[in-house]
């Protein structure tokens, strides 16, 4: 009789507890949620952030660096495209392709 009532107790201990499952699965999307944010989206945000304040601030005579790797001078600055120079070629270029703004207009390098 004895061995009946421990069998029975061990089947009821181990029994699954849907509700704290439940906790645990939601506990742990959370958790993972909150690692994503910090360590993917935030950072691309922040950058997305610094990239569009940097190409409002472009204005004609910056020296910029454009994703194709072409250093150049601006000439204007149009709503969504930048008229440039780069050595004795003229080219027009959409803002976005802007990578750096080297040399603001009126500074001087001291290298």
């Amino acid at each position: 009789m004895a061995l009946t009532n421990l069998g029975t107790m061990l089947a009821q201990a181990t029994q699954p507890n849907p509700k704290a499952d439940m906790i645990r699965m939601i506990g742990t999307f959370v958790i993972f949620g909150l690692i994503f944010y910090f360590v993917m989206i935030r950072p691309q945000s922040k950058r997305a952030k610094q990239q569009a304040e940097m190409l409002k601030s472009v204005k004609a005579g910056d020296k910029i660096l454009t994703t194709g790797g072409i250093l150049a001078v601006v000439i204007t600055v149009k709503d969504k495209s930048l008229s440039i120079r780069s050595a004795d070629a003229k080219m027009e270029i959409t803002k976005s392709a802007v990578t750096e703004i080297i040399e603001r207009a009126g500074e001087t390098s001291e290298a």
